[in-house]
């Protein structure tokens, strides 16, 4: 249905408080990660969003924005994050890379939310945790809640985001310390951080101040790759579950949501080698701007006070954190 100027105006008047707001966080996140560049902007844009639903509460009139920075800039934000993987590239790093980066996340992937059940978590919880550690953090863990039917999904998505800034900010300090403990070589390094740790921001710090950056990137883009098939394969199992398996059963999510199509497509696009540099060197900026509105949106949902109570979910994060560490440094020992 067709909408006149006047309702279209109203609409962007209800908007426009939250996404202001919104605005604003963003604004704070690239000068934090100006000052501190080991700090994301999406790290620091979930972070605000959690200390302004803590310290001040979330107004009615902020809402709508909210939800739509959260959802709708979210899916333009995954949808262009493709443009910055060339699968050649990828292909590049050889058999032995990938075959670590796809063990690492398979295994924790499938793994985290059998934990997760052991440990008394909902399965939304356990699943939005392994998504966003065994894949690229928060990205993957908003992409995940949108395309799959979840009844807990604000507070399992709460919890997760939670979890992956913790565990993803300490990798930065801790990987480094590590590998220089264990004596890994740059090369081993780099496919270890590309590997094992949450960000592509995160795995961008820990490059760049070890020299390792283009090959733990590039490591990094790969599991990036896996968010589609992985996203796909669950959106696919919750949309066939059984009705009594559904939280709700007259709804049924896509086979593939078309968030995930368009990024698909968009790596296409990157793979052809068409995109001209001046774009593709613009893009990381303008994603990160996107990326970290949105999950600002989604932070403001994180109750930091329900979350240092919740020490399952945590707990789980740091266990899951560990499960791909551990898996992705075997694999480097043995193939790299």
């Amino acid at each position: 249905m067709l909408t006149t100027p006047h309702e279209t105006r109203s609409h962007l008047r209800t908007l426009a408080p939250g996404a202001g707001v919104a605005g604003g966080a963003v604004v704070l996140a690239m000068l934090v990660n100006l000052l501190v560049p080991a700090l994301s902007p999406a790290v620091v844009a979930v972070a605000a969003g959690a200390a302004l639903a803590s310290l001040a509460g979330v107004g009615e009139r902020l809402r709508p924005g909210l939800a739509f920075v959260s959802r709708r800039v979210l899916r333009v934000a995954i949808a262009l994050l493709g443009l910055q993987i060339a699968v050649p590239q990828v292909l590049a790093l050889g058999w032995q890379s990938l075959a670590v980066v796809a063990v690492a996340t398979g295994v924790t992937f499938a793994v985290t939310p059998v934990i997760g059940r052991r440990l008394g978590l909902s399965r939304g919880t356990s699943l939005l945790i392994a998504t966003g550690v065994s894949i690229c953090g928060a990205a993957a863990i908003a992409a995940m809640r949108e395309s799959t039917d979840l009844p807990d999904d604000e507070e399992a998505a709460a919890s997760a985001l939670g979890v992956v800034v913790l565990y993803g900010t300490a990798s930065i300090a801790l990987i480094p310390l590590l590998a220089s403990l264990l004596g890994l070589s740059p090369a081993e390094l780099g496919v270890w951080t590309g590997a094992a740790v949450h960000e592509v921001a995160q795995v961008a710090a820990i490059g760049a101040a070890s020299g390792v950056l283009a090959v733990a990137v590039t490591v990094k883009l790969g599991r990036v790759v896996l968010l589609a098939p992985i996203v796909a394969l669950t959106s696919y199992r919750s949309r066939t579950a059984s009705p009594s398996d559904r939280p709700e059963a007259g709804r049924r999510p896509p086979v593939v949501p078309l968030f995930v199509l368009a990024f698909l497509a968009m790596v296409a696009v990157r793979s052809t080698g068409l995109v001209p540099a001046s774009v593709t060197g613009a893009l990381p900026a303008v994603t990160n701007v996107l990326m970290a509105a949105a999950l600002f949106g989604l932070g403001t949902g994180i109750d930091v006070r329900k979350l240092v109570r919740g020490g399952r979910a945590a707990l789980l994060g740091g266990i899951a954190t560990a499960i791909i560490a551990v898996t992705s440094l075997a694999g480097v020992a043995l193939l790299v």
